[in-house]
């Protein structure tokens, strides 16, 4: 993503890390900071807005993404800790986790932007703790933005702003 931007072939760029970005050369708006939840199914030993830690995941089945990103990273360290939890499943989309947790294939961990759709659909969502945050940022070109690109960059930063007011 930062390439994109910085060649031009991206105005803007929308992206999630381990750690805050500090791309030299590109403007950066932080957005907001996304703990992970656990999603599953209700009526098994996840409840509904309960904190779990990951110990408590033992013999559980996981949904998981692919190596190299922050959620694969969680989910190798609790299948890691040698408690009969393990990977049933690899997927390359983060769209294709929530059903395949609503169809009971096993649980998933997921940035906590995904709590309300979840929920919407049946499923439950727990916080759990400690958990690493997902860093969500927008960068641009410090200028030549597009009039659009400009219009929503400030959309954007004024939607970050009345977040974190919020949860202050």
């Amino acid at each position: 993503m930062l390439s994109l931007v910085r060649s031009g072939a991206c105005e803007l760029g929308l992206l999630g890390s381990a750690a805050p970005v500090r791309p030299a050369g590109l403007d950066v708006l932080h957005v907001e900071d996304q703990p992970f939840v656990v999603v599953a199914v209700p009526g098994g030993v996840i409840e509904d807005d309960v904190t779990i830690r990951p110990g408590d995941l033992a013999g559980q089945k996981l949904i998981a993404s692919r190596t190299g990103s922050l959620m694969r990273g969680i989910v190798d360290d609790i299948t890691a800790g040698g408690t009969g939890t393990e990977i049933v499943t690899v997927v390359d989309h983060r769209t294709s986790i929530l059903p395949l947790v609503l169809t009971g294939v096993g649980v998933a961990v997921l940035p906590s932007s995904w709590t309300r759709l979840a929920r919407r659909c049946g499923a439950v969502v727990a916080p759990i703790e400690p958990t690493a945050q997902l860093h969500v940022a927008m960068v641009s070109l410090p200028a030549h933005l597009t009039p659009a690109a400009r219009a929503f960059l400030a959309l954007t930063g004024s939607l970050a702003r009345r977040r974190a007011a919020h949860d202050a």
